[in-house]
């Protein structure tokens, strides 16, 4: 009895060498964690706070900034038809891109999860436009639809006259959204990893109760991709929303500021307000109403995906 008393008296660490670890610990955690928080408060925390001012002030980045309260924001709302305008260029934009990009990469994800010949180097000819930098994707687009470019010569081929495409404002935004579908690949892969983790005894059990292979694609296969459909539907809602280089490599100015007009988007629009007419105040303000249009969409979403968003732990 005593032996195992003193044996169990030297296993118990002492309470002060335990505080003395977890404060250890605690150090060397707040000590490797202290980098992110100060890029979060100095990089990203600080500039909304300060932006959060700034939309309440007439400063052009040089002179003190001088208060006007909500100013701004009524300015954007009931007397800048350009505002309007832009705004209804993203929803345009994003309304088409992202629902294209996500019928495109299910279809692209159905057809390289069959037995197909060289599969995996098609897996990787797909992904690889999303590893080209944008401004390299942009120049190269910038060519295809020119209006003697290829896509004009390929739809000239069945008799078709391509329009100018960029320099025309009607077509600048399809020509936007063409160019959005090159970059499938990254949902197709995230849809592709998710067909691969469904069991395959679903479908050998669906098989013997005789579904074909449209009703296992709509039954089974489509319901356990609903999380990564979701997932690729807010993430391209919020880059559709931010689209920016594109418009600004793309689409020309100057003598045809009328094309540009005609496609552009809310970040162009605040980018040439902050840095071309140095209004800081305003484009603070118009980036904070395109955060709120970004923040309702996306509770809409959130809230709508309870709906059609299938979780296999989930039980309904």
């Amino acid at each position: 009895m005593a032996i195992l008393s003193k044996t169990a008296s030297t296993a118990v660490p002492k309470s002060g060498t335990s505080s003395k670890r977890r404060r250890r610990e605690a150090l060397w955690f707040y000590l490797f964690v202290s980098p992110w928080v100060i890029g979060f408060l100095v990089f990203l925390l600080g500039p909304m706070i300060a932006s959060v001012y700034y939309s309440m002030t007439d400063w052009d980045s040089f002179t003190p900034p001088t208060w006007v309260g909500l100013q701004n924001y009524v300015t954007l709302i009931t007397d800048d038809p350009r505002f309007w305008r832009t705004l209804w260029h993203t929803f345009y934009y994003a309304a088409v891109s992202v629902p294209l990009g996500l019928v495109l990469g299910l279809w692209l994800a159905n057809l390289l999860n069959k037995q197909v010949r060289a599969r995996k180097l098609l897996r990787t000819l797909i992904y690889l436009p999303t590893l080209v930098p944008l401004v390299a994707t942009a120049m190269i687009f910038r060519q295809v639809l020119a209006p003697n470019g290829p896509l004009n010569d390929a739809l000239g081929m069945v008799g078709v006259s391509g329009p100018a495409w960029l320099l025309d404002g009607d077509w600048a935004i399809p020509a936007l959204v063409v160019m959005s579908a090159w970059s499938a690949g990254s949902a197709t892969v995230l849809l592709l990893a998710a067909m691969k983790g469904i069991p395959k005894e679903v479908y050998e059990a669906a098989e013997v109760d005789g579904a074909g292979a449209v009703r296992q694609f709509w039954s089974i296969t489509l319901p356990h991709l609903t999380p990564i459909i979701f997932f690729n539907l807010i993430m391209g809602m919020i880059g559709a929303f931010q689209v920016f280089a594109q418009v600004y490599i793309l689409v020309p100015k100057g003598k045809l500021r009328a094309a540009y007009d005609g496609a552009e988007t809310m970040v162009p629009y605040l980018f040439d307000e902050a840095f071309g007419n140095y209004h800081m105040g305003y484009a603070s303000a118009i980036s904070w109403l395109l955060f709120l249009v970004v923040l309702v969409f996306t509770m809409i979403a959130f809230r709508t995906a309870r709906r059609w968003v299938f979780y296999e732990t989930e039980v309904k």
